[in-house]
Parts: structure tokens; C-alpha cells; sequence
């Protein structure tokens, strides 16, 4: 998964809270906007947008960017500057078998997933369905457990962090399915039967999910602030042109540069492919 795109009406704050609270580096700035991430590799782009409303509630849209920290004390780091700077951010926890996550709302109520993957080796299986659940996580024997001390407050040394998956909110599973699955491509995952859908490539627990807890029965999404686009990293320039060809089969309209490949869902949420980094 690529860096996902926000549409955000104050700009300044917006970067604060990934910068200071998440611990992202800010990559670039100008132009109202800002790239935000960490080792050169984007996490966030934030777009001002202080002319569009907020979402209305029930619409679709993003349910949250999950950022994927390669170890349990870098993801320790980031809620500890959370709950520091931003504590009224925080929702909750989950211990999901295949990770563990901290979950928070940014200032303009953006969903955050901040979470450490265990060994594809602990993951479990069963007729290509892989074991998910939500078991409480208490996050202050978590940073009791993994904070490194030596290093809570610096910044210096931060290790790798990107995006891990895309949770969307949508208006039934069923047009998820024929969208994600079988028009784009994904492998599905897992499924909480009308409820909710996850979907990856090469065997990860989940690359992409939605889910209509929150929107069932959505239709388009109107111009508002939130997701502006997601974007997916295929691994080739022949992958990126099967998933055209297979979109426009569909009947998706497409608009290709020749690098990347752009497609509304059927919700109007904007998914841009583009090979490796592009």
C-alpha cells in the first residue's frame, strides 16, 4: 500500500499531529500541502481543503490508515507521543492474533491504526481464511513492556514505518466483494458474513477492508474532507495493465497516464495503481 491522500480544512494542525503525535517525518512542504512519513517513504500527503464541508455522518470513506511499525518498541514510541501530546485521541486496542493495534481519531477525525505484525509464522489458516479477532490490549503494560526509555523522547534513529492497510467504510459488502475481489484483483481474506470484507495480496492478513458498520447502505460519496485518494503499489508494469484491462472489462471507467491507473469504487472512493513507488 501506497501513501494515503487527506483532504484536511487546517492544514497546520493536521501536520502537528502526524509529525508530533505519530512520530512521521515531514518529507516536503509547499504548495498547501505536506508529505509526511518516514526514511523517505510517504505515509500520509495532506491536502488543504478548508472549502469542502465535513463528511456527513453514514457516508462512506475512510475508516483509517493503518501504519505498520517494524517492531513493538518503534510502535511503543508512537503511543507513547500520542498519549503525551494527543491523549484525547486515543479509542482503543486490539490484539488481533496476527498483530497487535492502537487505534485513535486525528483532530479532524481521520481513523489511525498503529500496529506491529507478528511472524507470518504465528498467523493461522483455515481454507485460505486467516484467524482474526479483537482481544484487549492494555496500552500501559504495553509501553511498560516495550518502551525503550533510552530512546522515548528522540526522535533520531527512528526505524522504517508505512502504510500497512486501507480500512474503508462503505455501503454493503456485496458491491465490495465485486469491486476489491473479483474486479481488482484481491484476494479475500477474511468475512464477517454482511458486515465486513478483508482482502490482500501475497498472503498478508490484509492489504485493504471495508465495512459498513458505520455506513450501510451509503451511496456516493459527495466532495468533503477525509480520503482523498488510496493508492496501491503493484510489482509490475504487465500487473498494472491486467488490472486495467480487467477493471474496463467490468465496465470501470479508468484514466491512465501511463504510470499510474485511477478508478472510483463504487462509493467514489479514489484508488490510484502505479507500479513499485511510483
Amino acid at each position: 500500500m501506497g501513501a494515503v491522500t487527506l483532504k484536511v480544512s487546517d492544514l497546520d494542525t493536521m501536520i502537528a499531529y502526524y509529525r508530533d503525535g505519530v512520530l512521521l517525518d515531514v518529507l516536503s512542504e509547499g504548495g498547501g500541502a505536506a508529505v509526511l512519513g518516514r526514511h523517505g517513504v510517504p505515509v500520509v500527503v495532506l491536502e488543504h481543503a478548508p472549502e469542502l464541508p465535513f463528511p456527513r455522518p453514514g457516508s462512506a470513506g475512510l475508516f483509517h490508515t493503518a501504519i505498520v511499525f517494524d517492531s513493538r518498541g518503534e510502535l511503543a514510541r508512537s503511543l507513547r507521543s500520542i498519549a503525551l501530546r494527543y491523549p484525547g485521541t486515543y479509542t482503543g486496542s486490539a490484539d488481533h492474533l496476527v498483530s497487535i493495534a492502537f487505534y485513535m481519531t486525528d483532530p479532524e477525525g481521520n481513523g489511525v491504526e498503529l500496529y506491529w505484525d507478528r511472524e507470518r509464522t504465528a498467523w493461522s489458516w483455515t481454507h485460505g481464511q486467516v484467524e482474526m479477532s479483537s482481544l484487549y490490549v492494555d496500552p500501559n503494560g504495553f509501553l511498560q513492556e516495550h518502551l525503550d526509555v533510552e530512546t522515548a523522547d528522540a526522535r533520531a534513529g527512528m526505524a522504517a514505518a508505512r502504510v500497512g492497510h486501507v480500512h474503508l467504510s462503505v455501503g454493503d459488502v456485496a458491491s465490495a466483494r465485486a469491486f476489491y475481489a473479483d474486479h481488482l484483483g484481491f484476494d479475500v481474506t477474511a468475512s464477517l458474513g454482511d458486515q465486513a470484507l478483508f482482502v490482500s495480496a501475497g498472503g498478508y492478513h490484509h492489504h485493504m477492508a471495508m465495512n459498513v458498520w458505520g455506513s450501510r447502505g451509503a451511496g456516493l460519496r459527495a466532495p468533503a474532507l477525509g480520503l482523498g485518494l488510496v493508492r496501491i503499489e503493484v510489482p509490475s508494469a504487465d500487473a498494472l495493465g491486467e488490472a486495467g484491462e480487467r477493471l474496463r472489462h467490468h465496465g470501470h471507467q479508468t484514466a491512465d497516464d501511463g504510470r499510474t491507473l485511477a478508478v472510483d469504487d463504487p462509493w467514489a472512493n479514489r484508488i490510484v495503481l502505479g507500479v513499485g513507488g511510483a
